[in-house]
């Protein structure tokens, strides 16, 4: 596991510019680096180690020298691929994982990609033909970011390093923006920079002779597929889990596993006790509101099984970690389960270098309460004429009702209910609508996004999506951005800011590849979600903990804005910092802030634009927008 950094120009490369890229990412490897150096081209890695201790230095060569890599992940299927290649005649000097990557590439090409079971994100250099190869793994858990300027390429794992040289530090792109406000994440291939680009899970880019192609070599097929019964998928279940755990327990250096009391991460830690010789470590982050704590839960199950457990509490609002997340999420990011998995991250560190989580179980087996709820409204389609009035009254009762109730549960239904599939995902999935967006913009702001739509993005994906249902397509949706853009960021960033490298048995493709073809009654059945992975459980776990509603990872947001965040809240939002910038009209965050403050919940809207604001105060401090603020906030002349 490592940060990875590199650039490469006809007209020649500063080996100091990588080596500064490398330094700005020394968080995630603290156990080495590494450089290689030519005219032309420089590639740089900072390392954690985790498997060959001794000998999995890199960069890693070829026999001949010609063709050099950087890489950041790991393959766990390394030990195949070993060998095969001796078995054909390569000579390997180590008995890790990132040396395959050479030697694959000589036998395969860029191909060899297919041919790789893990996590990673790596930088491959062919001297001969004086070409560069970045490729990202299927479903994104390993960053990069890229840009171009002139024929000059450089890469990183983390956008901080990329631009850490201000002229390489473009102006903020407002589709990006734009996106953000809407899912709280800017999604691929986008960045927050213009002019710089997120390589998008499963790609691959070729950059020679100063021009770029990215090709898409992977996408999950969901295409239905004959199922077995019951009892017989929930065994072949058990049996993937188990292997796929196994695989990503190798290493040198200790492991754990986070433990949130969850079916998903109380699954991994089940399957990991059947496997280990020693008790498991499990790490475990809980909140003194008792709606949001599931310590209770995660302690039944480390008892079940024996971990040697650990936990904390969050007591009070975040005000401490927050600056360590502005800096370490290098771009906007406002999910607020960020803070507990930073948290949790943090302590687990102490004790492991590696952790295993349950990321991924929701989306593969039907986990979000979402997906019962855009099932329901699918039922309940209303004719075009009615749609208007039923969202209204859909949306009038959301705001009378609280949170989690039936009432408020029902009045999203009846929002959604004169949606198109696409239209209703996205509406769910949004946390600013575009008709939000354009009241909280300034007219300047407004005008440079006229006609972009996020939901465009979900419609796109719906639009690829093999799915055989409705209901399949939404968890397939979700795979392609949710998954990617949110959590895997979240769990990336938060871990590797640690010096922890995370890994998901639920993500093997292997695993995703089968359960994406399963019948959606498998999944969610008679508003069951998970259907499979309890019946897969039953044996593992207790009943009522399969029973138990989902809590997910959620904090106390509405709360803290009320009470701990709220001078924070005004402070960054209402100030003549904020107000200059030209972006959000001050009137309408007033409004947001006023509302939130007297009981209505506007606690993610809120957040989403502290976020954006504490970020920006951290990576662009005193930057302005290239307009004066008078010009932001008035109405444009008509010509």
């Amino acid at each position: 596991m490592c940060g990875i950094a590199g650039a490469v120009c006809p007209d020649g490369v500063d080996p100091e510019t990588v080596r500064g890229m490398c330094e700005t990412i020394a968080h995630r490897g603290p156990d080495g680096s590494g450089l290689h150096v030519e005219p032309s081209a420089v590639l740089g890695m900072r390392r954690l180690a985790v498997v060959d201790m001794a000998g999995g230095d890199q960069p890693v060569y070829s026999e001949d020298g010609t063709i050099v890599a950087v890489f950041n992940g790991e393959i766990y299927n390394f030990a195949e691929l070993r060998a095969e290649l001796l078995a054909r005649g390569h000579r390997l000097t180590a008995n890790g994982d990132s040396e395959c990557l050479v030697h694959l590439y000589e036998e395969h090409g860029d191909a060899f990609v297919h041919r790789l079971r893990g996590m990673f994100a790596f930088a491959l250099w062919d001297g001969r033909g004086r070409r560069l190869l970045l490729a990202r793994d299927r479903v994104g858990k390993k960053p990069l970011y890229w840009g171009m300027r002139s024929g000059s390429l450089r890469f990183a794992s983390e956008l901080k390093a990329l631009v850490r040289d201000p002229r390489w530090r473009g102006e903020i792109d407002p589709v990006a923006l734009h996106h953000y406000l809407t899912f709280q994440y800017v999604p691929a291939p986008w960045s927050i920079f213009e002019g710089i680009g997120k390589l998008p899970p499963g790609s691959t880019l070729v950059w020679q002779d100063g021009r770029v192609h990215v090709d898409r070599y992977w996408r999950l097929d969901a295409t239905p597929r004959p199922a077995a019964a019951a009892e017989e998928e929930a065994e072949r279940l058990r049996e993937l889990l188990l292997e796929t755990t196994r695989l990503r327990m190798a290493g040198e250096r200790p492991i754990g596993a986070f433990l949130s009391g969850g079916i998903d991460s109380s699954a991994v830690v089940a399957a990991m006790a059947r496997q280990s010789p020693h008790p498991v470590r499990t790490f475990c982050v809980g909140f003194e509101e008792a709606g949001f704590d599931e310590r209770e839960h995660a302690r039944e199950v480390a008892a079940l099984y024996g971990t040697d457990h650990s936990e904390m509490v969050l007591s009070a609002s975040p005000l401490d970690v927050l600056p360590a997340l502005a800096w370490h999420f290098d771009e906007p990011f406002a999910d607020s389960s960020a803070i507990p998995t930073f948290l949790v991250a943090k302590m687990s560190s102490r004790e492991v270098t590696v952790v295993l989580n349950g990321d991924g179980g929701d989306e593969s087996f039907g986990g979000y309460r979402r997906y019962a709820l855009l099932q329901r409204s699918s039922w309940l389609r209303a004719p075009s004429a009615a749609s208007p009035l039923l969202g209204a009254a859909g949306r009038n009762l959301r705001a009378l009702s609280r949170q989690g109730s039936l009432l408020r549960r029902a009045g999203w239904s009846m929002e959604l209910a004169g949606l198109s599939a696409a239209g209703r995902y996205t509406r769910l999935m949004s946390y600013f609508t575009e008709e939000q967006k354009r009241k909280v913009y300034t007219p300047w702001q407004r005008g440079r996004v006229a006609g972009v739509r996020s939901g465009a993005i979900v419609e796109r994906a719906f639009e690829e999506s093999s799915a055989g249902c409705d209901l399949t397509r939404f968890m397939d949706v979700d795979v392609n951005t949710y998954l990617p853009g949110d959590l895997l960021v979240k769990s990336d960033i938060s871990t590797m800011a640690c010096s922890l490298e995370a890994r998901s048995p639920f993500l093997d493709h292997v695993l995703m590849e089968w359960a994406a073809g399963l019948p959606g009654e498998l999944k969610i059945r008679g508003g069951t979600t998970k259907y499979l992975l309890k019946r897969a459980m039953a044996d593992w776990l207790p009943a009522h903990l399969l029973k138990r509603p989902k809590m997910g990872f959620g904090v106390p947001l509405a709360s803290w804005l009320r009470t701990g965040l709220r001078p924070l809240a005004h402070d960054l939002l209402a100030d003549a910092t904020a107000r200059d910038r030209g972006i959000f009209a001050p009137r309408a965050v007033a409004r947001l802030l006023a509302e939130h403050a007297a009981g209505r919940d506007h606690s993610n809207r809120i957040w989403t634009l502290m976020q954006f604001e504490l970020w920006h105060r951290t990576h662009l401090p005193a930057r302005p927008t290239g307009r004066s603020a008078a010009e932001c906030h008035s109405r444009p002349r008509p010509t």
